[in-house]
């Protein structure tokens, strides 16, 4: 078997589960459809982008055109994969005018190819693709590309920080991993997107092995990052759950309130103690923390301090992330099973899931920040 065979392989295989992704994504009955669909979108995308390797020359030689504008469509991979990451964090997302700007690259590089491909007569435009290294419309466009991976990796690490924030501060599920989900795959994707550009300025060096085993390497590479994403994906249905984009940091509030209260510094002093002791006083007696869903709204609601008030007293009096100031009592309640002795025929599983975890993980990670010692260490010392 010679690399291009090999090659072909590789590609036909990767073609194969981004394909077979996207049509089950397309099918499959859920609420989360926008998520779902813009997904596809960007696997339909990149499987037309990687299928270019297995074509046959004969074919492309007599679809010139086609072949020039799949070489375009690459220009959408990265703005569907930003869109995809901004519907899955955020529920309230919606795909409204604007957003047809991140097409913007893709228009550009058709027009441009318009006046100097597509209208070409055959034999210029085989000129074209037989030493398409040497034209400066392929170079202006890989640099264009090279840019556009560049913008757009800050811009998704930009929402997953700003997910990470308003979910810390408004959420105490442990289950929900998407951050950590979408960070995991971003990571693994733009990695392979910046080694690509690295491949790209391969191509104008004069080692031609080197770019033919840079193009193996890469296709090995996403081999294996499309069949992780689509595993990933089908095993873990809940990281297709969002936020609501619209909750305020206490950060962004603050501003406000020092505002209002710029001239009752001393009033202000005492209703926030009277606050942060009314608000123990409710965790510690009613114990709002053992619902495993609790979010900073519902506890609002229950207390009747606006979440706003609430959110500012936890996250910048208290000093401590909503999702930790409620774990915090969640351990100390299960601190409290494990030393009873009354309840120690009581799994670690039964007690984590007493005190409103509902992750073996999630439980013995915040166990353990706490306490430097895991739940079972932790009995066994009692």
């Amino acid at each position: 078997m010679n690399i291009d065979s090999f090659l072909n392989i590789l590609s036909g295989m990767s073609v194969f589960v981004s394909l077979l992704m996207a049509f089950f994504l397309l099918t499959v009955k859920t609420e989360n459809k926008l998520a779902n669909r813009l997904f596809a979108s960007y696997l339909v995308v990149f499987a037309i982008d990687i299928i270019g390797i297995f074509i046959g020359e004969s074919f492309i030689k007599s679809h010139l055109n086609l072949e020039f504008f799949r070489w375009t469509i690459c220009a959408l991979i990265i703005p569907l994969f930003y869109l995809y990451i901004v519907s899955v964090c955020f529920t309230d997302f919606r795909l409204k005018t604007k957003h047809l700007l991140h097409a913007v690259p893709f228009v550009v590089i058709n027009v441009v190819f318009a006046f100097r491909l597509y209208f070409l007569n055959d034999a210029q435009k085989m000129q074209f693709y037989n030493h398409r290294s040497q034209y400066p419309e392929l170079y202006d466009f890989q640099v264009m590309l090279a840019i556009q991976i560049i913008v757009y990796s800050i811009g998704v690490f930009q929402v997953l920080k700003k997910y990470r924030e308003i979910y810390q501060e408004n959420y105490t599920n442990p289950k929900t991993s998407i951050f950590k989900w979408l960070f995991q795959i971003s990571t693994g994707l733009f990695i392979l997107y910046y080694l690509s550009i690295a491949k790209n300025v391969v191509r104008y060096t004069e080692i031609e092995a080197l770019w033919i085993w840079a193009n193996v390497f890469m296709q090995i590479l996403v081999l294996i990052v499309t069949c992780w994403f689509v595993l990933k994906a089908l095993n873990y249905p809940e990281l297709f759950r969002g936020i609501d984009s619209r909750l305020q940091l206490a950060r962004d509030i603050l501003p406000q309130e020092n505002q209002n209260f710029a001239k009752t510094k001393v009033n202000q002093s005492e209703e926030i103690s009277t606050q942060i002791s009314v608000l123990k006083q409710y965790m510690a007696a009613k114990e709002p923390f053992l619902d495993p869903s609790l979010t900073i709204q519902e506890l609002s609601n229950q207390i009747e301090i606006p979440v706003r008030d609430l959110s500012v007293l936890i996250n910048h009096h208290i000093n401590q992330h909503f999702f930790d100031f409620v774990n915090e009592y969640r351990i100390q309640k299960a601190m409290h099973i494990l030393k009873d002795p009354l309840k120690s025929d009581l799994t670690v599983l039964e007690i984590l899931y007493e005190v409103g975890f509902n992750s073996k993980s999630s439980f013995n990670t915040s166990f353990k920040k706490y306490t430097n010692l895991t739940p079972t260490a932790y009995r066994n010392a009692s």
